[in-house]
């Protein structure tokens, strides 16, 4: 009798092992998320796309549409997870949030490792150099043309590949961990200019008198077509049903009104969010962007 007992003690034991196991690192799906009563969200502390202000709130092109789309969805908790862009796939893929809110550009090679959901915003290129110019530094070409310059990229940025397709090698690409680092890294002369988009240079420069916004500023061109992001939400790649759904409201939401007003609010133009709504993520993880 006390075997039994034993063997039938060690069996729930197992049983209950198992069930632990077998639940998801992150919740996959609405039900799941209500039901635990909250969702977490990461952002990387990029002004304008999604940070989080002095006060604790996360706001920015990307945040302030997720809060909208979430609470149509039923979802008012928000955890919002801080972390640097280049760990924002990893930790998506680790379980570690349930989606991204950092408009991050929909590009072929992560459509193979993360999911997105339809397009939320769309920008332009730019480039942080010296108070002045003194390099006359206007476009990539200057790079490709000169050895001698260096171009500071952040970690995990797809400014990286529009350099290395156009021809750029990374002996003259200097990595930088955040916006932030990029003012001290040009004005102290360890890169020669910083590569980002139009939006993030036009905002460091506006903070920090030792450094402008590269002007006239011509476009990276790629495979002949001039460089533009399409930037949205992330979701690992078994959130798909979540994805879904979430696509759904954010597409209903983008024919509001309040939807154009929340982008402009950011800097993003007419002609910016027009280009985000014509564009599929289909499209743009096929290489079909332009």
């Amino acid at each position: 009798m006390k075997k039994s007992l034993k063997s039938f003690a060690l069996g729930a034991v197992v049983t209950a092992l198992a069930g632990l196991l077998s639940v998801p690192a992150n919740a996959v799906t609405l039900q799941q998320i209500k039901d635990r009563g909250y969702i977490q969200v990461a952002v990387a502390n990029e002004i304008p796309y999604g940070y989080v202000n002095a006060s604790g709130e996360a706001i920015g092109i990307a945040p302030s549409v997720a809060k909208k789309v979430l609470k149509k969805m039923g979802i008012t908790d928000i955890q919002w997870v801080v972390t640097p862009f280049g760990s924002l796939i990893p930790g998506l893929k680790a379980g570690r949030f349930d989606m991204v809110a950092a408009s991050q550009a929909i590009l072929p090679q992560r459509c193979q490792q993360v999911l997105y959901s339809k397009p939320n915003s769309s920008y332009g290129e730019g480039l942080l150099v010296k108070s002045g110019n003194p390099d006359g530094i206007h476009g990539y070409m200057d790079f490709k043309n000169n050895p001698k310059l260096k171009m500071a990229i952040m970690s995990g940025a797809d400014q990286l590949d529009f350099a290395h397709d156009m021809g750029i090698p990374d002996s003259q690409l200097v990595t930088i961990t955040s916006n932030s680092d990029a003012p001290s890294a040009v004005s102290a002369g360890r890169a020669d200019a910083y590569a980002a988009t139009g939006l993030t240079v036009e905002r460091l420069a506006k903070k920090d008198k030792r450094v402008a916004a590269a002007e006239p500023f011509q476009d990276p061109v790629v495979k002949g077509k001039a460089v533009r992001s399409w930037g949205g939400f992330t979701f690992a790649k078994d959130s798909k049903a979540f994805r879904d759904e979430y696509t759904r409201e954010l597409a209903a939401y983008q024919k509001s009104a309040d939807y154009r007003k929340t982008l402009k609010s950011f800097g993003l133009s007419d002609h910016d969010i027009d280009q985000a709504l014509a564009k599929t993520t289909e499209e743009l993880c096929g290489g079909m962007g332009d």
